[in-house]
């Protein structure tokens, strides 16, 4: 189980100038692994801020220190685009692959916010490209499925990932955000097992009198707190053959006020009673 990053972040805030964790990375590690958690994930502006005081190999000692198998970087947008968009995105890169190599971790999450629209023949060489330099940083790159994207349909995703042929890519499930696409949990079976990076769990509601970008920020909820059938979606994950980590990632403007302790111990409990039905 992965606690990924924005469910133990406290009081970061998403799209603001505030995404850092008011938690020291060291205290973030050692309250995940007290819960239960085999992994975790950092954000890209998280990790810079650690940075500033922690070296590389200073955090994958901590990592290790504390058990962590795995591990997840995120997030990196506009690698499809051109222009000072792509520039910028290209520093980001780097930064990320460098940090993955070091850190060892999983995988790279990589993805849009925009609808970005873009040819899929360009999607898919981008995404070739990405993964072929991720191997040189022997590191994954996991693209996350979700309303906002540039691709916003389970199989438009397999299409880019299956055509780019890198074996070192593929897609992450979220149940957030397959929900919310209105894709059926039954399709999440036909996928191949090897496309596959990560799967992340998350509870909330079908119909909302807020907007979509309020829901997904302000109220994804622990499993079980809302009205996702989180079991049936591990069902039809596991009927793939997936293997690899499961990540929780719950982002509340309820929960930015609750301890480290608070957060981890109820993400991780709340988490592996979906797996006991």
């Amino acid at each position: 189980m992965l606690a990924s990053y924005w469910t133990i972040a406290g009081g970061a805030l998403p799209h603001t100038d505030r995404k850092y964790s008011p938690f020291d990375f060291k205290d973030h590690v050692a309250a995940a692994a007290k819960a239960g958690f085999a992994g975790m994930g950092i954000w890209h502006a998280d990790l810079d801020h650690t940075l500033e005081r922690t070296s590389l190999e200073e955090m994958r000692q901590i990592l290790d220190d504390h058990g962590m198998k795995y591990l997840e970087l995120e997030f990196l947008r506009d690698w499809f685009v051109d222009g000072d968009r792509k520039r910028r995105s290209d520093l980001e890169r780097r930064k990320l692959l460098e940090a993955a190599q070091a850190l060892q971790a999983n995988h790279v999450k990589v993805g849009d916010f925009e609808r970005t629209k873009t040819p899929m023949p360009r999607l898919m060489e981008a995404f070739a490209d990405l993964c072929e330099e991720a191997a040189t940083y022997e590191t994954k790159i996991g693209f996350e499925l979700m309303p906002f994207a540039m691709i916003d349909s389970l199989k438009d995703a397999m299409m880019m990932v299956e055509c780019a042929g890198a074996e070192n890519g593929g897609i992450i499930l979220d149940t957030w955000h397959i929900a919310e696409l209105g894709s059926r949990y039954e399709k999440l079976a036909e996928i191949p097992a090897q496309y596959l990076i990560s799967v992340e769990l998350n509870d909330g509601t079908h119909k909302a009198p807020w907007s979509l970008l309020e829901d997904t920020i302000h109220y994804r909820r622990y499993c079980g707190d809302g009205e996702f059938e989180v079991p049936r979606f591990i069902e039809q994950v596991r009927k793939t053959g997936y293997k690899g980590p499961y990540g929780i990632e719950a982002l509340s403007q309820e929960l930015r006020g609750k301890t480290l302790p608070e957060l981890t111990t109820r993400a991780f409990e709340t988490t592996m009673a979906q797996f006991d039905h």
